[in-house]
């Protein structure tokens, strides 16, 4: 057998390198600069986070309020550019056989509002419901029954947002097709205004954000009104109802005061 003799200097180096890499690995996500780049900003390569998804006696542990700080951080985040960087693709197969996610967030159809990374949540995190006008019907209350009585979720969060289409369309009484029929679930919000002196259309937008915040005001009143079974839960503690308003200029999510 040969021996490899170190020199002490050398030996120590080593193992100062060894335990540096150790170290690292331990530390998510982690960020290597590359280069400079002629515009003085730095590229890094973000090495991907890889989220255990919940399990069932974690989602059971954390509160409504708990869960309503992780998506105000998760929104500060996308609003200061540091989303997470995640392995979906191991997130995918880890939440193959079950979900216990935090949380159902009732979104309006809207493109531009992309709520998982608006919260900066990953697969398995959150429920998401959408629909034009993030409005109420059976069907999405159902599916808020099954996410938070069935599955444990501890949050409903009516998401509305700025520049709505949907909003704009009832405050116009656009007409066409089955939107029709759709939008005639966000007139309430519009009646409710029925006194304002101003200029009640969409090229108002002082009128268009009175409409779109009582929209998701009103969201949340059928929601208890039209589902029992959520309405207990949260009187009895186990889950909350919220609102908030996406600002469309700063990716920015703003509670409404009910």
């Amino acid at each position: 057998m040969t021996r490899m003799i170190l020199n002490p200097m050398l030996a120590c180096c080593l193992g100062f390198l060894i335990l540096t890499g150790c170290t690292q690995n331990n530390k998510q996500p982690s960020a290597t600069k590359t280069s400079n780049k002629t515009d003085g900003e730095i590229e890094v390569d973000v090495k991907p986070l890889v989220n255990r998804v919940l399990t069932q006696e974690e989602q059971n542990a954390l509160t409504p309020d708990q869960v309503l700080t992780l998506l105000k951080e998760g929104n500060q985040r996308f609003v200061e550019g540091t989303l997470t960087a995640r392995d979906h693709s191991k997130q995918v197969r880890e939440a193959a056989l079950g979900q216990y996610p935090k949380a159902v967030i009732l979104s309006c159809l809207d493109s531009r509002v992309p709520v998982e990374d608006v919260f900066d949540r990953g697969i398995g995190d959150i429920f998401v419901a959408r629909v034009a006008g993030n409005f109420e019907n059976t069907d999405i209350l159902g599916s808020m029954e099954f996410a938070c009585k069935v599955a444990g979720s501890k949050l409903v969060f009516v998401l509305g947002h700025e520049s709505c289409g949907a909003v704009n369309g009832a405050i116009d009484g656009v007409e066409l097709g089955n939107i029709t029929a759709m939008l005639a679930n966000i007139q309430p919000a519009v009646d409710h205004f029925k006194e304002y002196k101003g200029d009640r259309t969409s090229q108002n937008p002082e009128f268009v954000k009175m409409v779109t915040a009582q929209n998701v005001l009103g969201t949340i009143d059928r929601i208890r009104i039209n589902s029992p079974i959520l309405k207990e839960m949260e009187d009895q503690g186990e889950i909350k109802i919220v609102g908030g308003i996406y600002n469309m200029q700063t990716g920015e999510v703003k509670l409404l005061e009910e």
